[in-house]
């Protein structure tokens, strides 16, 4: 839920109320509004709605405020216990090299530390964005792709604060564009890998999803972006990067891809909402 949607609900039930204020004004002073009980039980049943209705806005402002704050507190002890128990294990770590160039075991070492390496660079748990659903929302997609096979690859280095949609339009666009990679490298031998990155710059964030899966041929390229087109055999799909192209057209963002033998990069950009909209 966006906080945007209630706050807009409250605006136009003011209006509402307001202009309803000023038709029954203008029509006591100008007489062509005469006063009855009945019309008087009107009016106040209106005002009563209005009211009820800015009340529920405003109760669910707060809901959305207090779930979004308690989300927050459990990524934030989410993420303490990650960093406490990767701590832990890379103190272990350490020792076991450290034993080992004790004994003059070099390659041993460097056997030992390579895959270690590896589980470092695949993701910096420390760094999040500003929005709830989205860092969910990679947090899922890692998990499953390591419960896939997949080395799944993460780097962000924005806070996602001024996005100029809804952050569950932005989460359909990662989603689907994260779903494909996965389902492409499937399709290879050997090692499977995915990497994201969420990044800004001055008016727009970037973000990209690439993946070493197979290359999308030229043919494919110019239907890719079609509604209904696929590449997949399963039924349901083929909707997903024609509803990912639509969206960030709406949004004022656009998409773009290169695909080769080694690797197939998609990226898309979303402007930042300007600060005095904030």
């Amino acid at each position: 839920m966006s906080v945007r949607k209630p706050a807009l609900m409250l605006m136009l039930v003011d209006l509402v109320q307001f202009l309803v204020g000023i038709f029954l004004l203008a029509g006591f002073l100008a007489g062509w509004v005469q006063y009855s009980a009945q019309f008087a039980e009107l009016a106040l049943c209106l005002v009563l709605l209005c009211s009820i209705l800015s009340a529920a806005g405003l109760f669910s402002l707060r809901i959305y405020e207090r779930n979004s704050y308690r989300e927050s507190m459990e990524n934030l002890e989410q993420l303490n216990l990650r960093l406490r128990a990767q701590r832990h294990d890379y103190l272990n770590h350490m020792q076991v090299v450290y034993g080992l160039l004790e004994l003059g075991e070099y390659e041993e070492a460097a056997s030992y530390l390579r895959p270690v390496f590896k589980d470092i660079m695949k993701v910096n748990l420390a760094l999040r964005t500003a929005e709830p659903a989205v860092n969910a929302l990679l947090q899922a997609k890692m998990e499953s792709s390591e419960q896939q096979g997949i080395d799944f690859y993460l780097e962000v280095t924005t806070q996602l604060s001024e996005l100029v949609m809804e952050p569950w339009e932005y989460c359909k666009i990662l989603s689907n564009l994260i779903d494909n990679a996965a389902t492409a490298v499937l399709q290879t031998e050997g090692e499977k890998k995915i990497t994201v990155r969420l990044e800004e710059e001055d008016d727009e964030y970037l973000a990209m999803v690439q993946n070493n899966g197979p290359e999308i041929t030229p043919a494919q390229q110019k239907l890719i972006f079609r509604q209904g087109y696929t590449t997949k055999k399963e039924e349901g799909h083929g909707m997903g990067l024609a509803i990912v192209s639509a969206v960030l057209n709406d949004a004022g963002g656009r998409i773009w891809f290169k695909s080769s033998k080694e690797e197939t990069t998609f990226w898309f950009v979303v402007p930042r909402r300007k600060r005095q909209d904030l």
